[in-house]
């Protein structure tokens, strides 16, 4: 890589990698080390082809939901989930009603399957048409629509406290942090 491109992706890195990083994040189920692992290796196949690449953007996002893909569709997925830090015991409520409830769309996110989570993710966090997941995920319309469908019934049932929150309890939240219920109820 030239001078010229390598000043050029650490621009795109410099500016882009925070967003990049929320989905990563995302598509892991919630496992910040997971989702780093996901885009540095991103970040690497797009260095190899920097010169060759019109959005780069656009290029690393389809390499971070094939990298998710690909982890789900292994013979023997990893069952274990590593954490930075033992989990907390008889922590009082968070007083911020959307910080609860940024909290437990994660844990209901990270409960979900890969498949279900990647196909809400691209749905709804980064809320692209049935079309292009299914062009993303290799899969046709109809299977999107129906793994949405599962997915949200199943993210509902793991936090039912989401099924309370209607279309006017969703506006007034002001950021749209791991919400996909309250696209579609």
């Amino acid at each position: 890589m030239d001078a010229e491109a390598q000043e050029s992706f650490r621009e795109f890195v410099a500016n882009r990698s925070s967003a990049l990083l929320k989905t990563a994040v995302l598509l892991s189920g919630g496992d910040r080390h997971a989702g780093e692992d996901l885009l540095q290796n991103a970040l690497i196949k797009a260095a190899g082809r920097w010169h060759r690449i019109d959005e780069p953007e656009a290029y690393v996002r389809q390499i971070l939901y094939r990298q998710q893909v690909s982890r789900w569709r292994l013979k023997w997925p990893r069952r274990e989930l590593s954490v930075a830090e033992p989990p907390e015991t008889g922590t009082a409520p968070d007083a911020s009603g959307a910080a609860e409830l940024r909290l437990v769309m994660r844990g209901a996110l990270a409960r979900l399957t890969a498949r279900q989570r990647t196909v809400l993710v691209l749905r709804y966090f980064e809320d692209l048409p049935e079309a292009e997941v299914a062009r993303i995920l290799g899969c046709s319309v109809g299977t999107v629509r129906s793994a949405t469908h599962r997915s949200l019934a199943r993210l509902r049932a793991l936090a039912p406290e989401l099924a309370a929150l209607g279309p006017a309890a969703a506006e007034q939240r002001p950021s749209r942090d791991y919400s996909p219920v309250e696209v579609r109820q």
